[in-house]
């Protein structure tokens, strides 16, 4: 069965991978030296970083949508995800090598991987959706109050249960997107793209000009893009401090 793509949806997530490989190479030339920034701290880079993410989930909850509507059946969605996992895998051993301290264990990927199974079987849930969206970004600030008034539940931010997000600290790592807040954030995309397909369906098939078609063309290989854009990035920063 052939499953139709919308560049407009594609084109969404191809916006999200340009801002994310500035934001990396801005990142990877601090980590050289080339620049002196607080990527951890400091609001104009935690900003983006949190709105590239949002924009991420967001399409991956509309293209889960989209993927529903169009009759996908579970195989073809086990495989997509083992490639997801699969990714994420490759990412923790990454960066592992690279940052031995603060490797990546709980990362955009390895969120993906858990939250592309939960949005599946609540995919029917209709507008709960919006709900459960909501609930679990508030989850994140409940959380943080409840540690405050029960110091009993400490250990869920230890490494073996942070990755739910129910946290009062941030752990150690290079890149971490639990589960709260961010699978409301793809719940809303479900829900968005479900609505959308319903009331507004010619949305997904807006004609997007040569610019938008060739973001929508990078949106399409998301996946190898995000797993090789790194290497590229960092390989080059070292070829040209080799030449120095």
């Amino acid at each position: 069965m052939l499953f139709r793509r919308f560049d407009s949806l594609d084109a969404l997530r191809g916006i999200a991978i340009v801002w994310m490989t500035a934001y990396h190479f801005c990142f990877d030339l601090n980590h050289f030296g080339y620049l002196q920034q607080n990527f951890y701290t400091d609001p104009f880079w935690t900003w983006q970083r949190s709105t590239i993410v949002s924009l991420f989930l967001f399409t991956a909850g509309l293209g889960q949508s989209v993927a529903v509507q169009q009759g996908q059946a579970w195989p073809r969605f086990w495989r997509r995800w083992a490639q997801v996992a699969g990714s994420a895998l490759l990412v923790s051993a990454g960066s592992y090598a690279m940052y031995p301290q603060s490797f990546i264990y709980f990362g955009v990927l390895h969120g993906l991987a858990v939250m592309l199974l939960i949005v599946r079987l609540t995919a029917g849930w209709g507008r709960w959706l919006w709900f459960l969206g909501s609930a679990a970004i508030a989850m994140k600030f409940v959380a943080i109050g409840a540690h405050a008034a029960w110091p009993e539940i400490d250990f869920l931010n230890q490494n073996l249960l942070n990755w739910l997000g129910l946290i009062s600290r941030k752990p150690v790592t290079e890149d971490y997107v639990p589960l709260i807040p961010w699978l409301g954030v793809m719940w809303w995309g479900m829900a968005a793209g479900s609505w959308a397909l319903r009331r507004r369906p010619h949305w997904f098939g807006l004609q997007t000009g040569p610019a938008g078609r060739a973001l929508a063309g990078l949106g399409r290989w998301s996946l190898s893009y995000y797993l090789l854009h790194q290497p590229v990035l960092i390989g080059l920063l070292m070829a040209i401090g080799a030449l120095k």
